[in-house]
């Protein structure tokens, strides 16, 4: 690669050359921001050159170019790896110039036209010295062509052309007025570039992908799309014409990027974030030496996926009202989290596996789970996690919308049951439950249960959550509830009680005019109200605490007719191809390794436990016998099953190659981890690829240099991703049961809503339970940090940092804390100020019981958090 600064007169000018910007480029994006800031730039050196000073020239930035596939001797031609937004930019300005001048000053046009913008002697698209991406290029040429009135409307071409048309008007002014002509040459030869110019052996893609200048930010959607067409030599026209252009057109940036991260989740990807979209993919594409005809099916797909993707986003669209009228209430209700789960639906409906009746029962069953958790106030924090892992998870051995139904119902989903609704409704506080459009959404579904036959247009109606009862209740409203009070209650307590239930709320478009009235004055209104719950509380004689529990008996039952109730007796959520990889990697154990439940269920994403109960109750199931404790033990509760040959599991181990310690335990040296389980399935198909037998490979008989020189345990130290990392410190410094026991915490804490972050470098690393987005000031937090050792792991308490989060300001809160850790059996925590965060030794989680305990003080800590600044 070369690189030089230059002029934009440089760059351009001279024999007839073109600069094509390709199509994994994204569309012109400038603007008014970026304008006005290259504006006052331009004019700046316009008055230096006006002057007579010898100054210095504005930097730009830089332009990077390639050689273009098109590429003659007579006529080069470029591609815009980086730059053409800068370029486009300086083309549109000069075009403005010359229209602005072209009727006073005709010979200075044609020489700024022919000089800049166009080949004088080549037609058609080579005419063009700067050719835009096919989005932009029409409507560019148009200007180049120029100049325009009413053949371009909009966009940002359009944008920035006009804007340096009425700069330059502005610049014609009487008063002050300014050289066009100088502005025109600080444009050309005050302006310099940084060229950098690739060889044609150069990998133009990374180049693109690793430039950090000072243009705008590439965002994820914007490097997978330069990924795939740069793997398009042939098609890349006719496909970015057929497929990509239109979904780019019906799509925003944003949305566009959008789609592609649920097409990654829909393909099987339920742990991908949004953000590491493209490294995702591009992972996947790079697996295998991916053809044009395999790029071309994914774009296809996509494209084909961005018309259901539109009905999310406008649900208008869909044409089945039953459908159309759930997708509504979710898109009302700003459910974009649910989007993993309604896209499969209707993909699944457009691959004929359900019908509309069953897409719209599968979507009752999401709005339910959603409408009753916020009812019962279970915490958002993981809804991301479940939604996500739907594609993976939903049974494959009954229809789609029961199996979304038992997948939603799982015991570790939170999927309130009918008594838990009905008991929040008569008690809970609903008006401070979660957010104000989704508490009138509840009212409104409520509202339309009662079937009037003539409706109320929600859409067109201001309608505002009214309390019959009024938050600031008068002499009346008390002497009222004092007639309800039971031993030992005030009025007052009665109505802080009841006043924010669901049983005292309405909804009215007279909210001002009912306002803290007596009970009498309100009858009135509500009586004259098109909402037949409003008339219902009219006939009422008195609105006491009988008369809301009374209705909040009512709305419940409507409530749990409206929203179906979950499945009683499901065990926990798992991926339903998970067993399947179980089995297969148990069926390539290598002579002499043995593996435990908890390696296993950290492979495929499960528990220990339902580990266990798979092996146990599924026959068949290849080498299931040297699944063993952490410890190295045969289960307590292992069992052959009725169709195996059974026999003595650790005569069956030996004869396996498995060794056993002085204590009768499986040698630790020969147990594959968790990673070291997906290596094993990852170097099959390349055993099986080169038409090789796959041999038994002998596990080293030490952990000592034998096993770190095994070119297996080599390549898993290759893996280098924090939470690997921080496993491996763990194990390295921790007994095997401390390990487990830390997995098992790990899966408790994101099971109720938290999440794992990582941080330190490859030398050391720590993990953070944190709840909320870390990192993100006043929006996360973290009860607890954990280092792997050396000299054995421990787990801290930041006291420093927690006392002055929300609502751990208040220094009760950390006491308590600590007090509830305290219950744990060995762990003694003091605060000591000034000194050292307390902390424990990990090893104490070992033992089941202190497990559970520190889970209950964490569920206590996430309760106080997610209570901040409520009232």
């Amino acid at each position: 690669m070369q690189a030089k600064e230059t002029l934009f007169a440089d760059l351009v000018q001279g024999r007839a050359q073109q600069f094509q910007v390709p199509l994994y480029q994204r569309t012109y994006s400038w603007t008014e921001k970026q304008l006005r800031q290259l504006w006052t730039d331009i004019l700046e050196q316009a008055e230096l050159l006006e002057s007579g000073e010898k100054a210095s020239t504005h930097f730009l930035g830089s332009v990077v170019l390639a050689p273009s596939p098109q590429n003659e001797a007579t006529f080069p031609r470029w591609l815009v790896v980086d730059g053409q937004q800068r370029l486009t930019t300086l083309s549109l300005a000069l075009a403005a110039i010359r229209d602005h001048i072209a009727d006073g000053e005709p010979d200075e046009a044609e020489r700024i036209d022919e000089e800049y913008l166009i080949n004088k002697r080549k037609n058609g698209s080579d005419r063009f010295r700067l050719l835009p991406t096919q989005a932009d290029r029409a409507q560019f040429a148009a200007y180049v062509r120029g100049p325009l009135s009413e053949q371009a409307a909009g966009g940002a071409v359009a944008a920035a052309y006009g804007f340096f048309r009425r700069k330059l008007v502005e610049a014609a002014d009487p008063a002050a007025p300014q050289d066009v002509l100088r502005i025109e040459e600080a444009i050309t030869s005050r302006l310099t570039l940084v060229a950098v110019t690739a060889e044609r052996a150069d990998n133009v893609h990374r180049i693109f992908e690793s430039l950090n200048n000072t243009g705008l930010k590439l965002s994820q959607a914007d490097l997978l799309r330069n990924y795939l067409f740069m793997r398009l030599p042939t098609r890349g026209e006719r496909i970015y014409e057929t497929y990509w252009l239109p979904l780019q057109d019906s799509l925003s940036n944003d949305e566009l990027e959008q789609l592609m991260w649920l097409q990654l989740v829909l393909d099987g990807d339920d742990r991908v974030r949004r953000q590491d979209l493209y490294a995702a993919q591009q992972q996947r594409f790079e697996r295998s030496e991916v053809s044009e005809a395999e790029i071309e099916a994914y774009i296809k797909e996509l494209y084909r996926r961005g018309a259901l993707f539109r009905r999310l986003l406008h649900p208008e669209v869909e044409p089945n009202a039953a459908v159309r009228a759930h997708l509504h209430r979710l898109d009302t209700w700003q459910a974009q989290v649910t989007y993993p789960a309604l896209m499969l639906l209707l993909d699944r409906r457009e691959r004929r596996d359900l019908n509309s009746a069953d897409t719209a029962r599968a979507m009752s069953y999401i709005e339910s789970f959603l409408v009753r958790r916020m009812m019962c106030r279970v915490p958002t924090n993981n809804l991301n996690r479940i939604f996500q892992a739907v594609p993976g998870q939903l049974p494959l051995d009954m229809p789609v919308a029961d199996g979304l139904h038992q997948l939603l119902s799982a015991e570790n989903r939170f999927w309130p049951d009918d008594d838990e609704l009905r008991e929040k409704v008569r008690t809970a506080p609903f008006y401070k439950f979660g957010r104000g459009h989704q508490r009138k959404l509840v009212l409104q579904r409520l509202e339309e249960s009662y079937e009037h036959p003539e409706p109320v247009d929600f859409a067109a109606a201001q309608l505002t959550i009214e309390h019959v009862m009024p938050q600031s209740p008068g002499d009346e409203w008390l002497r009222m509830l004092s007639e309800d009070v039971v031993a030992g209650e005030s009025a007052e307590d009665l109505h802080s009680r009841l006043q924010h239930t669901l049983g005292n709320l309405t909804l009215t478009a007279v909210n001002a005019e009912l306002s803290n009235h007596p009970f009498e004055r309100k009858q009135g209104l509500l009586q004259g109200s098109h909402l037949e719950m409003n008339r219902r509380i009219a006939t009422t004689e008195r609105w006491g605490a009988d008369e809301i529990r009374a209705r909040a008996d009512e709305l419940a039952d409507r409530a749990i007719a409206l929203w179906p109730a979950p499945l009683r007796g499901v065990g926990r959520a798992e991926r339903s191809r998970d067993w399947n990889l179980a089995h297969q990697v148990l069926a390539a154990l290598p002579h002499g390794a043995w593996t435990s439940y908890g390696d296993l269920a950290a492979f495929i994403g499960s528990g220990a436990q339902a580990v266990g109960n798979h092996l146990a109750n599924t026959p068949g199931v290849a080498n299931a016998y040297r699944v063993l404790t952490s410890e190295g033990k045969v289960s307590d509760g292992f069992r052959w099953t009725p169709q195996e040959v059974g026999g003595d599991v650790r005569a069956r181990l030996s004869a396996d190659g498995v060794r056993f310690t002085a204590n009768g335990a499986a040698d630790p040296a020969q147990r594959l981890s968790a990673d070291e389980l997906a290596l094993l399935v990852g170097g099959a198909e390349d055993d099986q690829a080169d038409g090789e037998e796959d041999t038994a490979r002998p596990i080293p008989e030490s952990q000592g240099e034998q096993r770190h020189a095994d070119p297996f345990y080599l390549q898993l130290m290759a893996e280098n991703s924090p939470e690997r990392r921080f496993f491996r410190q763990l194990a390295k410094n921790n007994s095997s049961g401390t390990v487990e026991a830390v997995r098992a915490l790990f899966d408790r804490w994101e099971e109720i809503g938290g999440s794992i972050v990582h941080v330190g470098n490859d030398h050391f690393i720590g993990a953070n339970l944190t709840m909320g987005e870390a990192g993100a000031p006043g929006s996360g937090i973290s009860p607890l940090g954990l280092l792997p050792g050396p000299g054995g792991g421990t787990a801290y308490v930041s006291l420093r940092f927690l006392a002055v989060q929300e609502p751990f300001i208040d220094r009760a809160l950390c006491v308590e804390f600590l007090r509830l850790l305290n219950e744990l059996e060995g762990v003694d925590l003091q605060v000591r100020k000034p000194g050292p965060d307390p902390d424990f030794r990990l090893s104490v989680l070992e033992k089941d019981r202190n497990r559970d305990l520190l889970v209950e003080a964490l569920m206590w800590f996430r309760d106080c958090w997610e209570s901040r600044g409520t009232d």
